[in-house]
């Protein structure tokens, strides 16, 4: 039986998991604020969602078949709310495996993170995220949440702020970067809905590096000039984080290998989906390193 997979927030991470989804033979329901972002294909079916209000929530329920698959990758509403009891309490009943796309700020202040790290959320925010994982893993479906590190790939990360001047770094970019590009994420959301792993896993690239390092390694692919310091209060919490996040073991237990495993390949592959040419060639870069 070629039961749905539901995704809600199918936007950046979400488009990509349906596209595959879909090049497999697999009925997709996207659900998102924006629904025209999802990829056009037949077997993809668009839903508007209101994620704020419970006739939001209700109106997916027709799509729900029972047994279905559930990626939920909604992140904290921008009220501040956290809506995850709501969506397992209106869909939850007809899904058998669902898969939460969470945070690594859920590790707090810890800088090496690994497997065995336990959560230890210091925001508002990030308790909610938190809350919304044992939520998820506290259900009687079969569960997994993944904790991405900061997600890029084309369009989005430093190879697009640093040169639009809007990229700076705290304290002169000592903190640990940990990153995770788009595509690979989206193979590991799509095998963790077919997987028996259950539990939270952290989900990153195979080399944390310091901000200043792939700030250098942009600047020096594309011509740009190093990008500022600035105090670390000053910036968006998400430039300020410092954390070296090993997340070999996640795609390990699915099979999995890294399309992308460094910055090193992922940037200028970014760089060539967008059509964009670097100023200096790759190999350049590499018989300098």
């Amino acid at each position: 039986m070629n039961l749905p997979v539901l995704i809600l927030g199918c936007g950046y991470t979400g488009g990509r998991v349906a596209a595959r989804l879909a090049a497999r033979g697999i009925r997709v329901i996207a659900a998102g604020r924006r629904p025209e972002l999802a990829p056009a294909h037949p077997l993809v079916t668009r839903a508007a969602l209101d994620a704020g209000s419970p006739e939001g929530l209700q109106s997916l329920v027709p799509h729900v078949e029972q047994g279905c698959l559930l990626l939920h990758s909604l992140p904290v509403l921008d009220d501040g709310r956290e809506i995850t009891q709501e969506i397992l309490a209106a869909l939850g009943p007809s899904v058998r495996r669902v898969a939460y796309l969470s945070t690594t700020a859920v590790y707090g202040a810890q800088i090496e993170i690994d497997e065995h790290t336990p959560a230890a959320p210091q925001t508002p925010e990030a308790r909610l995220r938190h809350a919304a994982e044992q939520a998820v893993l506290d259900g009687p479906w079969s569960s997994i949440v993944l904790r991405p590190a900061a997600i890029y790939g084309p369009g989005r990360g430093v190879h697009v702020s640093i040169p639009a001047g809007r990229f700076r770094m705290a304290d002169g970019g000592s903190a640990w970067v940990s990153r995770i590009h788009v595509d690979d994420l989206a193979a590991l959301a799509e095998a963790a809905l077919f997987s028996e792993v259950r539990g939270p896993w952290p989900v990153a690239d195979l080399e944390p590096a310091r901000q200043r390092d792939i700030a250098a390694f942009v600047c020096c692919l594309l011509g740009c000039p190093m990008p500022a310091s600035a105090p670390p209060e000053s910036l968006h919490r998400t430039l300020r984080a410092n954390r070296r996040v090993d997340g070999r073991a996640v795609f390990r237990l699915h099979g999995l290998a890294l399309q992308h495993p460094t910055y090193r390949e992922g940037i200028p592959a970014c760089l060539a989906e967008e059509g964009r040419a670097p100023s200096r060639p790759q190999a350049a870069l590499q018989s300098e390193s």
